[in-house]
């Protein structure tokens, strides 16, 4: 078990505050009824996801004006698409009038409005202070939602016109609902603040790197609330409750680990917990992680970071969680390394996270030979912030920037078009988008296909990001109810997993051909894996591969879709080890086969999938066997498995004592009577303790007495008989090479000899 605490400490947390219920400007999130002072002015999109395979984000189309009987999946999808339209137009929003339900008191209505709606009204109070400017002049427009039976959310009333004039897209990012300290100005702030630098110096900072004051997306004053609060945030009663939990969990589960950063008093700490299962789940599923830092985005009300990844069924998974107090690199350098040492120092092979230049820092050196990855959706919704002129001014720049980055199947096709773009909408000296240019090989889709990232498609890499915590954790969970709402998401999880484990077993695919390739594959993948494979060989039918090269030991192959012969893409096949590669890339980028390359297969009567092309982490077995030893990862070993390997052991042959049990009454009743007698013997065994392990007292110290020479001495054993296996199966490999590299060879002297019989009879 690994424990590396400095010190316990109430955690500061970022307490900014950019308006109150008086500013006409309000935070969305304040309310006619609210006493109090919710943090947050305007969230951003929150992701959310399928809870399986990952798909695009379908907020909808910035473009898109709104209209009555327009739906959206939640409240905050309307808000935030309000929003987005009014940054477009040239106003500002806030919330304002709602209804709730007389049966539950869930919020049924909502009415989103200009922020210079109504009027201000004026007290004798205020007659003594200094005038203020008016700001709310009765405007009428607004859209009210509210949530059909379906739970789907609907425009039930739009007012569009204006009685002021409209802000220029060159002063938009001035209004409230507009403004923003970002997560990336954050880490930018709190490095240079942690420098000694105040914040005039900061802002020029800020201004430099955004390429001018207009792209900063908040004001100097925003940028000192932001400083002057840093110093003072703070979880307050609730961090208590966190550590308390720490370590409670750690108390009940050896393989917990969790650390903390930084000192109690000065309130500058940051703290990162991974369970066991957490830590059992990297060793099966640590090929590729996500770094979720939706909370900078959202700006949440906690820091919350959880890491996370895919399971055998394109699920969520999670490697461990973070609450970031502080953001400089050096933070995020510590994080990173800590959940390295928590998951054995194993590096995955691929990271998706936000494109911050300090996170990137941090990565960089945390996980040198990782490929890292930008989250796309950020990178859109940044553009939205950095070319609101441009999406203002030419509705059709947006479509076409995300089809230039999407729709690219060669990096020649990217360049072509992005040089096209630019020039047609004169954004050839725009700072911005030449910076997300310089590092296009690390968000474009082309550029990363040659990588795995455990999607299901290149074109859909990254459209959200990969959130654990959609619908559990969002912009107004306090740290109060943040434990409650992280065990339930677990829980919930869990649940989908083990339907999604039963699905698998107890309900076969239909196939859709006779292939036994397809057989195969029904038997080996999990349902929903199986189900993408399946699409691409049912593709095939539709393809022809023919040879355009065939010189050496590989043949070349050129597939096209039968009338689409525009849309190529080259497999190089090697017949002696029945490898292939094609130039979409899709198996190192997803680990499920492509079509073209099964379209070649089909040519070739390659009948079954070759064993290099069946990705362990996507098969219904993929949990069979430890990856990484539990002494390496910290968790207690014994003579029996972790905790969390016992669980998930008896979990998958209970799904199959249930399948096998229920095929008849006789078989029920037998079962029924098994499974009574072993909970009379469990229960007998806790009573005595374990058979293997007893614990005596020797000279005032308590000993463990176990067999594990015994089956240390067995472990070299059958080490031993592997190892050699290994090495006849290597002597037989090159044997059947070499005889499948001579009966080519007859192959090709017959082939000569049927010619030259064939010129001599045409002679």
């Amino acid at each position: 078990m690994i424990i590396n605490m400095d010190h316990l400490n109430v955690i500061p947390f970022d307490n900014i505050n950019m308006g109150s219920e008086d500013d006409p400007n309000t935070a969305l999130h304040l309310q006619h009824h609210q006493p109090h002072n919710l943090d947050f002015d305007f969230d951003y999109p929150n992701n959310n996801n399928d809870d399986d395979l990952l798909e695009p984000t379908s907020l909808s189309d910035p473009n898109l004006d709104p209209y009555e009987g327009m739906e959206f999946d939640s409240e905050q999808s309307a808000r935030i698409f309000y929003n987005s339209y009014a940054r477009r137009v040239g106003f500002s929003t806030r919330v304002s009038v709602y209804q709730r339900s007389r049966r539950d008191g869930s919020i049924i209505c909502r009415q989103i409005v200009c922020s210079r709606e109504g009027f201000r009204r004026e007290g004798n109070e205020n007659r003594s202070k200094r005038q203020r400017t008016v700001t709310r002049v009765g405007c009428k427009a607004q859209m009210t939602v509210k949530k059909q039976s379906s739970g789907k959310w609907a425009v039930t009333k739009l007012v569009e016109d204006h009685n002021h004039e409209l802000v220029p897209p060159d002063k938009v990012h001035s209004l409230r609902s507009h403004r923003h300290v970002s997560g990336s100005a954050r880490s930018l702030i709190d490095t240079l603040q942690a420098a000694g630098m105040g914040p005039s110096g900061v802002m020029s900072v800020l201004i430099r790197e955004s390429g001018g004051i207009n792209n900063v997306g908040f004001t100097k004053v925003d940028c000192q609330n932001y400083m002057s609060t840093s110093r003072q945030r703070t979880l307050g009663p609730g961090g208590q409750a966190v550590f308390d939990y720490l370590k409670q969990m750690q108390a009940e589960d050896p393989g917990f680990f969790y650390a903390v950063q930084g000192d109690f008093e000065n309130s500058t700490g940051n703290v990162f917990w991974a369970d066991a299962n957490a830590r059992m789940n990297y060793s099966f599923f640590g090929d590729t992680i996500t770094f979720d830092t939706t909370y900078r985005t959202n700006r949440y009300r906690v820091p919350f970071a959880p890491f996370t990844g895919w399971n055998h069924h394109g699920q969520p998974l999670l490697f461990g969680c973070a609450l970031l107090l502080n953001e400089s690199e050096s933070s995020f350098v510590w994080l990173f390394q800590t959940w390295l040492a928590a998951m054995s120092g194993h590096r995955p092979i691929s990271i998706t996270t936000d494109q911050d230049r300090i996170i990137r820092a941090a990565v960089s050196q945390a996980f040198p030979g990782t490929r890292l990855r930008f989250c796309k959706w950020n990178v859109f919704r940044e553009a939205q912030e950095k070319l609101s002129h441009e999406y203002h001014s030419h509705p059709t720049f947006e479509p076409e920037f995300h089809r230039c980055i999407n729709m690219a199947e060669s990096i020649d096709e990217l360049e072509s078009c992005w040089e096209s773009l630019l020039q047609r909408f004169d954004l050839s000296d725009n700072e911005w988008l030449q910076s997300m240019y310089n590092a296009r090989q690390q968000w474009v889709p082309v550029y990363l296909q040659d990588t795995f990232f455990g999607e299901m498609s290149i074109l859909q890499g990254s459209d959200s990001i990969n959130s654990y915590f959609d619908g559990y954790i969002n912009a107004s969970t306090n740290i109060h109810n943040l434990i409650k709402q992280y065990e339930k998401a677990m829980a919930i999880r869990h649940e989908k997993e083990v339907k999604a484990d039963y699905d698998t077993l107890n309900s076969p695919p239909v196939l859709k051909t006779p292939s036994p390739m397809e057989k195969q594959a029904a038997n080996l993948y999990t349902r929903r894996i199986f189900m993408k494979f399946q699409e691409e060989l049912v593709e095939t039918l539709a393809y022809l591969a023919t040879v355009v090269d065939d010189i050496g030991s590989a043949i070349t192959y050129r597939v096209a879709k039968f009338g689409e012969d525009h849309k190529v893409h080259h497999v190089r096949f090697n017949a002696f080890e029945k490898r292939a590669s094609c130039s979409c890339q899709m198996f190192e980028f997803s680990g499920i086969i492509c079509r073209h390359i099964l379209a070649v297969f089909r040519v070739k009567n390659v009948l079954t999938l070759p064993s290099n092309y069946i990705l362990k982490r996507w098969t219904r077995n993929a949990k069979s066997g430890v990856v990484l030893d539990e002494h390496t990862l910290g968790l207690p070993c014994n003579t029996q498995e972790s905790l969390a390997a016992r669980s998930e052991n008896l979990r998958l042959e209970a799904i199959k004592y249930v399948e096998e049990g229920a095929e008849s009454e006789h078989i029920y009743n037998v079962a029924m009577d098994a499974l009574h007698e072993a909970i009379r013997k469990v229960a007998a065994a806790k009573r005595c303790g374990s058979a293997l392990v007893q614990t005596t007292v020797v000279n005032g110290s308590q000993q463990l007495q176990s067999c594990s020479l015994d089956e240390d001495e067995k472990i070299q054993e059958l080490t031993a008989e592997l190892e050699q296996a290994s090495q006849r199966c290597e002597a037989y490999r090159t044997k059947l090479l070499c005889v499948m590299k001579d009966m080519e060879e007859w192959k090709l002297r017959i082939s000569v000899k049927v010619q030259n019989v064939r010129l001599k009879m045409k002679d």
